[in-house]
């Protein structure tokens, strides 16, 4: 496969691969170098490309173990998944501090969401995939991952009321 075959093949889910390191990682450069690696793993296994049935799936599970990887050995404790396309551009000054308010309350309650449900709420809700290419990413069945990501928006839900009506019931 020559490099503009594998340009022309990557390059749709490119940006994909980098924002979900960025979620993982936090740190844009560290992002930057784990999409990197890869691409340049992906580029090694270029002969084998044509076997997947669905390239991208397979470059997100490389790029989620990879992340995860570096992760572990850096010791981090914690995933922090970041989302900062929530915010409306016509919002007034108010809108758009409540909307960074919102959006960092659900930041710090996914952070308390075990890792698994952490993952499934950002590929579905943020990224946008489907429930099959979640499944194929992470290894488990859709009815898992649908069960799973019930139970963390549930979770996410009961959380940002009881903290928005501050205790009055």
């Amino acid at each position: 496969m020559q490099s503009t075959e594998f340009s022309n093949l990557i390059r749709p889910f490119q940006d994909k691969v980098f924002r979900l390191a960025k979620r993982l990682l936090v740190s844009t450069e560290e992002a930057q170098d784990a999409t990197q690696d890869v691409l340049l793993k992906l580029w090694n296994k270029n002969k084998e490309l044509d076997r997947f049935d669905n390239l991208e799936a397979f470059a997100m599970t490389v790029t989620k173990n990879h992340c995860l990887d570096r992760l572990k050995s850096k010791q981090a404790g914690v995933l922090t998944l970041v989302h900062s396309n929530y915010t409306d551009g016509n919002a007034t000054v108010e809108e758009k501090m409540e909307q960074q308010d919102s959006v960092s309350m659900v930041e710090k309650l996914m952070t308390r969401l075990p890792e698994q449900q952490r993952m499934i709420v950002q590929l579905r809700d943020v990224e946008g995939y489907e429930f099959e290419e979640i499944a194929s990413m992470l290894d488990m069945n859709e009815t898992a991952i649908r069960v799973s990501l019930s139970r963390a928006r549930k979770v996410l839900r009961d959380q940002l009321i009881k903290n928005h009506s501050y205790g009055i019931n």
